[in-house]
């Protein structure tokens, strides 16, 4: 927000003051000289200041904000899933194979946690409303080479860049919410951020889809391209400026660099590579086996660099996190909840059409139209959610989402050859609504208990825990389905219910994760709130 203020001797008795250079910031549109004859003009600049004061002068300057977020968010991650619709075609070009291009997903989630923890903490300390547009600058660049990309390895570079700029824009646009929103309101902010979230892949399923069929997957990203550079325009007109920081003295940003330099670097490389680390393990495990030297070495570093994380907290000046948040139940068990959530909602996600194609002999796009039950409850109930959790609490909301999440594994985990359509769309349901009523309460608890100046590594720290459960919740439930159809003898089995009932256990393992969320939401306390008084009858 913009701190200038009047001078005092400037009002309505001093006309001449207006439109001074020296005196006016204003009137640097209209030139050095304080006249439309100077000779720097500049209209754009004067559009830009009037937008931003009519925003900033609004009763709901904050929702203004979150709805620049959101432009941004959704311009980022409608490609996601009819981009994976897409590979097969992208690896007969590239004459590759899909196994390989599987990679366009893992790459941008292990550059998303190396940059994450570093990222975050940079944000607190210059400003994350520069981090953010920092993030669409480079989504830019991202897109820009995934369209022109003429072999695999130009287009694994450029969506694992894309990662990069997610760790920006994912941690700067969570510390941007929490800081214009009042502690009170933040889960309503968080159940709209949840519903563009789970949304925009089911919208850019239906707007994709037609463009990569009329003119190809690179359209897909130039169109991408578009969205990104305006919703770039709107949150440099509406996305507040941090206070001390973009209009500060160079005494101000020597302060700023002084900072950066003295951060814990060892602790947040060591955390960085960890989950880096952790999560290259679990990618590579299904297909070099568990067993293997790389898998046991990479899952081994992951423990040691962790150990170092922990070390430094404890012991470093100026630690990435502070070691106390770690003994707070608001701190801990929201990351618990969000990382075994995740684990069981992904790992679903994943094993959901195999299900329904080997199991039951669905056709891909009758798997398809049922699928999207589940992220369009998800998108549905989520700002739903952040409205009824400022009336029970964000406690019982998360309670709720995590038993709607446990009841919609365990259903998949008693599926049988007779169940019908509806039983399986109802645990689709259950899922999404478990999500969505669950995961803006665990955003808004956990933000309720950093310093403002420390929103950043808090949003990373959110992130990873997700990252990490999604990606552990996928490879290790498609493992344990594989294995039973190798053990089994079932690899060229035709659909039925020999197919259908290795995939109970991985959904029952599935349930048990999620259970295990369920036990730390219970440790959640909610937010404070003053309840409204009742009107005492007037006697008279």
């Amino acid at each position: 927000m913009s701190d200038w203020r009047p001078p005092a001797h400037l009002d309505r008795e001093d006309p001449d003051g207006l439109l001074n250079a020296r005196t006016d910031p204003a009137s640097a549109a209209f030139g050095t000289l304080g006249t439309e004859a100077g000779s720097d003009l500049n209209w754009m600049l004067l559009l830009r200041r009037r937008v931003q004061a009519r925003a900033e002068g609004s009763s709901r300057y904050e929702w203004w904000v979150l709805c620049s977020l959101l432009a941004g968010l959704f311009a980022l991650n409608f490609t996601f899933t009819v981009f994976i619709v897409a590979l097969p075609t992208v690896a007969t070009q590239f004459h590759t194979s899909v196994t390989v291009l599987t990679w366009t997903m893992v790459g941008p989630l292990l550059a998303y946690g190396l940059a994450a923890p570093i990222l975050g903490k940079t944000g607190d300390i210059f400003g994350h409303r520069r981090l953010y547009l920092f993030g669409l600058a480079g989504a830019m660049v991202s897109a820009i080479l995934t369209a022109l990309s003429h072999n695999v390895d130009m287009l694994l570079f450029a969506r694992t860049l894309d990662g990069v700029q997610g760790a920006a824009t994912g941690t700067a646009s969570g510390a941007l919410i929490n800081m214009v929103f009042s502690p009170q309101d933040r889960v309503k902010a968080m159940g709209w951020w949840s519903l563009i979230g789970a949304g925009g892949p089911v919208i850019g399923v239906s707007l994709g889809s037609p463009i990569i069929a009329a003119y190809g997957w690179r359209a897909l990203f130039w169109f991408q391209l578009v969205l990104i550079v305006l919703a770039f325009v709107v949150v440099m007109i509406l996305l507040p400026r941090r206070r001390g920081l973009d209009h500060e003295e160079s005494a101000k940003k020597a302060e700023a660099r002084a900072e950066f330099k003295k951060m814990d670097w060892i602790g947040s490389w060591s955390l960085s590579l960890a989950v880096t680390a952790l999560m290259l393990g679990l990618s590579l495990g299904p297909s070099i086996g568990w067993s293997s030297f790389a898998t046991v070495g990479l899952f081994a570093a992951s423990i040691l660099l962790t150990a170092a994380f922990v070390h430094r907290i404890r012991h470093a000046k100026n630690p990435l996190i502070p070691a106390h948040y770690f003994r707070r139940r608001n701190f801990v068990m929201p990351m618990v909840l969000r990382a075994t959530a995740n684990f069981a909602y992904f790992g679903a996600f994943f094993l959901f059409p195999l299900l329904m194609e080997k199991g039951y002999g669905y056709s891909i796009p009758r798997v398809g139209a049922l699928a999207i039950a589940r992220p369009l409850t998800f998108a549905l109930c989520a700002p739903i959610a952040g409205y009824v959790a400022v009336r029970i609490g964000e406690r019982v909301s998360a309670v709720a989402g995590a038993t709607f999440l446990t009841g919609s594994l365990a259903m998949f985990s008693l599926l049988h050859p007779s169940s019908g359509a509806w039983f399986v769309a109802v645990a689709l349901a259950l899922s999404g609504l478990g999500m969505g009523t669950a995961m803006p309460s665990s955003s808004s608890v956990m933000a309720n208990e950093v310093k403002t100046s420390e929103f950043g590594v808090m949003s990373a720290a959110q992130l990873l825990a997700m990252q990490v459960g999604e990606v552990a919740g996928i490879q290790v439930l498609e493992t344990v389905q594989q294995a039973l159809v190798r053990r089994r003898g079932l690899l060229d089995a035709r659909p039925g219910p020999a197919l259908l009932a290795t995939f109970q256990l991985p959904f029952l393992i599935g349930a048990c994760v999620a259970a295990a969320g369920l036990v730390a939401a219970t440790f959640v306390r909610s937010i404070p709130r003053e309840r409204p008084r009742r009107r005492v009858a007037d006697d008279r």
